[in-house]
């Protein structure tokens, strides 16, 4: 019953921060408009030197020149075909024909008669709907009814995040106080509706909140002992440009909460899980016994996903390190700057909180498996020593025949050992149902 209030409580904090009164106004300034189109004819010639250099020598941008004819698909010039300049310059798309683009169309500002159009990008659309496709059916195929409990959440998750968490820090809310909120929101939502509603979910949930939480005070001290200001990223100095009210610092704390939840959710579930199945496959074992057991598999998970958790962080940096690799300072400085500090102190709170949910999860399963299994056979002893079967009659079913071949003789049948009705589970028990 302990998960009842803190679920009411999360319910109305997010009603009491939810965002409202409508999107802030930001500088962004109005969109261009895009349309879809189709390269049909693409005509490559020398680029012709700039003004300020010598005959020959290609102009800076290092790409081809020439035209691409595309064919508007959409909008008010739908079917005519218009000409643009190759794209050129860093992050431009190589276009050929039969390419799907994405067209703007820009209007001179001292004749609104004369427009030009350009690409901006390719059309992405399409590859990306069957990579969703081929993403959601292959989760489904493995899991089932779990894996399609596993998408519902998913698309709970990024509900959540988009009608609460990112409307509510755009609106001058405490960035901090928003992200731990929607990260508790998410995980009730998605614990439950993925595992169940179950005793091991809710010792799950127990879990990833006080790691969240816990998460949340190291982020704190770290942010402020090391004097990071949330500006050590082109991003986060872009969006300040934009919106200028939103706490940059707040914002940092709010990421690291938010990107340690999906990382949680799988250490506090798979530590639940874990003393469900000692608890199953050994019932006399004790609350410090099945504690000890299920944290040693708790190390092992941890120690692979520490080096998740820093792969990750590198792999989305990589242009951010290789730039490191030029720079001319030395490593302590570089270290010790705003935008690699950042992502330290992220990994390093991160990994702090990862390690505290095992102890505090495997502790929580344990002590409630006990008591579960205490309150179902009130009169077992729990400190009886494990029946140990007979070793001839184990090895007799290892080597007997498997029955159902018309070629095989009949198998053994080996009685049931003395130990059958002694509470032990069987072998095709389920620990998807409720403790």
């Amino acid at each position: 019953m302990t998960v009842v209030p803190l679920f009411v409580a999360t319910v109305l904090a997010a009603l009491l921060l939810w965002p409202r009164g409508g999107s802030p106004e930001t500088d962004g300034g109005a969109g261009v408009p895009r349309f879809p189109g189709t390269v049909t004819r693409v005509v490559t010639e020398p680029c012709p030197p700039t003004p300020s250099s010598p005959e020959g020598t290609p102009r800076v941008g290092g790409g081809p020149c020439g035209t691409v004819d595309v064919r508007v698909d959409d909008g008010p010039s739908a079917g005519q075909q218009v000409q643009t300049p190759v794209p050129d310059g860093p992050g431009a798309p190589r276009v050929a024909v039969g390419d799907e683009v994405i067209l703007v169309e820009l209007t001179d500002p001292t004749d609104p008669t004369t427009s030009n159009w350009n690409i901006a990008e390719h059309q992405r659309g399409t590859p990306m709907l069957w990579l969703a496709v081929v993403f959601a059916a292959a989760i489904v195929a493995f899991g089932r009814w779990r894996g399609l409990a596993a998408l519902a959440g998913l698309a709970a998750s990024f509900a959540i995040l988009l009608t609460f968490v990112l409307p509510g820090i755009g609106a001058g809310k405490s960035p901090l106080l928003v992200a731990v909120v929607g990260a508790a929101l998410i995980m009730f939502v998605v614990l439950y509706l993925t595992h169940g509603v179950t005793a091991q979910t809710s010792v799950a949930v127990l879990g990833t909140l006080g790691s969240l939480v816990l998460t949340g005070v190291l982020a704190t001290i770290a942010t402020a002992a090391t004097h990071l200001t949330g500006f050590g990223s082109e991003d986060a100095t872009t969006l300040s440009m934009f919106q200028g009210d939103v706490d940059l610092h707040g914002l940092l704390l709010a990421g690291i909460i938010i990107g340690s939840l999906g990382v949680l959710d799988d250490v506090t579930v798979t530590q639940a899980a874990t003393v469900t199945e000692l608890a199953h496959a050994n019932p006399g074992l004790t609350r410090l016994q099945l504690y000890r057991a299920a944290t040693r598999v708790g190390r092992a998970h941890i120690a692979s996903t520490v080096n998740t958790i820093v792969l990750a962080y590198a792999g989305a940096s990589l242009p951010l390190l290789l730039l490191l690799t030029a720079d001319a300072r030395p490593i302590g400085q570089i270290l010790t700057s705003e935008f690699l500090a950042q992502e330290i102190v992220r990994s390093a709170v991160a990994t702090l909180g990862l390690i505290a949910a095992v102890p505090l999860t495997t502790g929580l399963a344990a002590v409630v498996t006990a008591a579960g299994r205490a309150d179902a056979t009130p009169s077992a002893d729990a400190s009886a020593p494990r029946p140990q079967p007979d070793r001839a009659e184990a090895l007799a079913a290892l080597i007997s025949p498997r029955a159902g071949r018309p070629d095989e003789p009949e198998p053994t049948r080996i009685p049931p050992p003395s130990t059958a009705t002694d509470g032990w589970p069987k072998s095709n028990r389920s620990t998807d149902t409720a403790w």
